[in-house]
């Protein structure tokens, strides 16, 4: 931390750090390299001038604001590299390796994860650095988070940007691989973040577990969502129910379907019933003359479980709608022959009514040109429309 270049150099020569910069990932040959030997209290702030030197921002035009997301985030950056120096085995001869393409940041040191730690709890487990001392002496001077909390806000301030999640999946037992990706995969998701947190105190702003959770929600994996997760972001109204039983799943609450200028999406994951499902079961009979309950659940999913639409079509039946045919795994349904009747005689009532309309307007000004009498076609599709 404090030792003379010289000293570090001849006693402890794998504690330095090599920047490597590649104009892309398909680039054996770097096009620039930099090696970093000295004191890291120094060092730490060279490197991040140098990374910072390439780094570029995107911006968001935000209503009548402009923000800007920068490629790479000083902070998450800064706590990458200096958990590779915190954690990494100094057993090892092989230096803390950086490499830094346009859109991507690869952090790699020595040794694998601590006794305990892996990629899939590597956010739970608590915090067990490899050199007790150094990690101490890097918390009390501000260098890293408390408590293993840096992770946490790799990952936290990483995905609020839209960004793909910090990606470990590389590292092995002899090394420890990070990247992290310059690419805002849905601005829409960190505006609707920053908008719900903007004036919110630190200590009431969202965990690293629960931005998780919604970036999950955000791309339909709710099922994989923790239970207790799910209550706490159904009380801060950042996501909504859909669905009952079996069908139940959840998505981001109506603000990030306005903020993405996507209200027909939401509108498309509203809670169904028999009144919006019943036209698309009739639309497929007429298309296709016959269907199984298989075809049902197909169709209706995922705004209805298999148990909810095997309800509607036993309902359907019992009213006359649908006719069953067959039994067992054989069993397939039709539109019934009653309601086909049924549908034809509104439509006539309705092509007189609207003759009858018609024939009294004439006797009023202005109007006559107003009301026409559709085709029967026109007045089946009016009628499939209700």
């Amino acid at each position: 931390m404090l030792g003379k270049k010289e000293c570090i150099q001849k006693y402890l020569p794998q504690a330095s750090i090599i920047l490597e910069y590649r104009k892309s990932e398909s680039s054996i040959t770097f096009d620039n390299r930099q090696q970093y030997c000295g004191p890291f209290f120094r060092i730490i702030d060279e490197l991040w001038h140098d990374i910072n030197l390439r780094n570029s921002k995107i911006d968001i035009q935000n209503n009548s604001y402009i923000d800007n997301i920068p490629y790479f985030r000083e902070d998450v950056i800064r706590e990458a590299i200096n958990n590779a120096v915190a954690h990494r085995d100094y057993r090892k001869t092989s230096e803390v390796v950086i490499k830094l393409y346009p859109d991507l940041f690869v952090v790699i040191n020595a040794g694998g994860f601590p006794l305990g730690v892996t990629i899939d709890n590597l956010l739970e487990v608590p915090s067990t650095p490899r050199n007790r001392l150094l990690a101490d002496v890097m918390a009390v001077t501000g260098l890293v988070e408390r408590s293993g909390q840096g992770v946490d806000k790799i990952f936290r301030e990483t995905i609020s940007e839209g960004k793909e999640k910090p990606d470990y999946s590389r590292s092995d037992f002899f090394r420890v691989e990070l990247h992290l990706s310059a690419t805002i995969k849905d601005v829409s998701f960190a505006l609707f973040l920053e908008s719900e947190q903007r004036d919110l105190k630190d200590e009431e702003k969202l965990s690293v577990f629960e931005v998780i959770a919604l970036d999950e929600i955000r791309k339909n994996n709710s099922r994989s969502v923790p239970k207790n997760i799910i209550h706490k972001l159904l009380n801060r109204n950042l996501i909504e129910k859909r669905g009952q039983t079996s069908g139940t799943y959840y998505i981001l609450s109506r603000s990030y379907y306005e903020i993405s200028d996507n209200k027909g999406e939401y509108s498309q994951k509203v809670n169904w019933n028999s009144s919006q499902a019943i036209p698309l079961i009739l639309a497929h009979l007429s298309q296709f003359s016959n269907a199984k309950m298989r075809d049902f659940a197909a169709l209706l999913e995922p705004h209805l479980s298999r148990r909810q639409v095997r309800s509607l079509i036993d309902s359907l039946v019992e009213k006359g709608t649908l006719k069953k045919n067959g039994i067992g795994s054989g069993t397939y349904y039709t539109i019934s022959e009653s309601f086909i009747k049924s549908s034809e005689l509104l439509v006539e009532a309705l092509g007189i009514g609207l003759e009858e309309l018609k024939k009294r307007s004439s006797q009023i000004p202005n109007v006559q040109n107003q009301v026409q009498t559709p085709s029967k076609d026109e007045a089946k599709d009016s009628i499939s429309d209700t």
